[in-house]
């Protein structure tokens, strides 16, 4: 099954991260995108702009190691919604498995907008802190 394009956009950002290749992951993103984490933790709030999107994902890579296994994509032309489920882990005994939901609105082949949330938005929120 072919996927469409905006998930091909979407999914190059997914195989970024995990590659922390954070220059092609800027690239997807339009200049004045935002990304909004939902919960009450630490990194919960909007990232707006490339740059500060960026950032926010340099500066998790930093703490934590997260594993994406993307569950299901379902895509159009100006949506992508994706089902992962993470694996974030610090040290050895500090992890955490999640299921989460993924919101992508995509126009001219660049991420606009990003809504992102938990299953279990307290277990997140407590494992950030």
């Amino acid at each position: 099954m072919d996927l469409h394009p905006n998930a091909h956009t979407v999914l190059a950002g997914f195989q970024a991260f995990a590659q922390g290749d954070m220059a092609t992951m800027k690239e997807l993103f339009h200049e004045d995108a935002t990304w909004r984490v939902s919960g009450r933790g630490r990194w919960s709030g909007d990232y707006t702009g490339s740059d500060a999107i960026v950032r926010f994902f340099g500066d998790i890579s930093a703490e934590a190691t997260v594993d994406n296994d993307v569950h299901a994509v379902l895509a159009d032309d100006e949506h992508v919604v994706v089902l992962v489920n993470g694996h974030v882990s610090r040290g050895d005994d500090d992890a955490l498995d999640t299921q989460n939901i993924f919101i992508f609105h995509v126009s001219d082949g660049k991420v606009t907008d990003v809504w992102s949330t938990a299953l279990d938005q307290a277990s997140v929120d407590e494992f950030w802190g």
